[in-house]
């Protein structure tokens, strides 16, 4: 069934910065999903997260502190995208590391042993800063503290064999009172779940109910 004008004008109207997702966008325009997401999407954006004011905190404190800190840190070039994009980066890997080499060696040898939390948090402290995020999870799927959920793919089984974020919070609050908080990467580019989910046009939520939302509550 054809989507109806007011339908119509209510899509042309929403963008990325109104909560549209414009892959979501794409593959739910395919099938004859569109006029039934685009209700359920506007009730959302209209009567969630969207509406809530911003902290008077977070309005005045004019500059902040994002990391990105992980197994992409390790070759340090291109990007924290660097799995994804490693076609772009061949010639690099063949002149850095051995033949074969792969992604997930990397973790190995992200052992953290310059981060020191103290240290990081008084740079911090002193840098005016007046909060600091810290990214938990990339799409590279590594957690930057023991989740369960993340089996054989965290700080504390591969890598430094630390819990990075509880470490840097609780120095964070001994030595400032900077805002402590956590960015999580919603997707990750290779979690079959997810993969799953997009083939079925994102009508089904396993990755969301069994990796997603278990692991932002267990960081909360």
């Amino acid at each position: 069934m054809a989507p109806s004008d007011d339908v119509l004008g209510k899509l042309s109207s929403l963008d990325s910065t109104t909560c549209l997702n414009r892959k979501t966008h794409y593959l739910i325009q395919r099938t004859g999903y569109r006029e039934q997401w685009v209700k359920e999407k506007e009730t959302i954006c209209n009567s969630g997260l969207d509406k809530r004011p911003l902290p008077r905190w977070y309005e005045e404190a004019k500059v902040g502190i994002f990391i990105h800190y992980g197994v992409y840190s390790v070759p340090s070039f291109g990007s924290e995208w660097f799995w994804t994009n490693w076609q772009k980066y061949i010639r690099f890997m063949q002149r850095n590391y051995k033949p074969n080499f792969t992604y997930q060696q990397f973790a190995e040898e992200f052992t953290a042993e310059l981060f020191n939390a103290t240290q990081w948090a008084l740079l911090f402290r002193d840098s005016g800063a007046r909060y600091v995020v810290l990214t938990s999870k990339h799409h590279d799927r590594y957690t930057l503290w023991p989740s369960k959920h993340s089996f054989g793919w965290n700080s504390m089984d591969v890598g430094p064999k630390r819990d990075i974020i509880k470490e840097l919070s609780a120095a964070v609050r001994e030595v400032s009172d900077l805002k402590f908080g956590l960015y999580y990467s919603l997707f990750e580019w290779f979690n079959r779940l997810w993969i799953d989910d997009k083939l079925h046009l994102l009508m089904q939520q396993n990755y969301v109910n069994q990796k997603v939302r278990p692991e932002q509550m267990d960081l909360v």
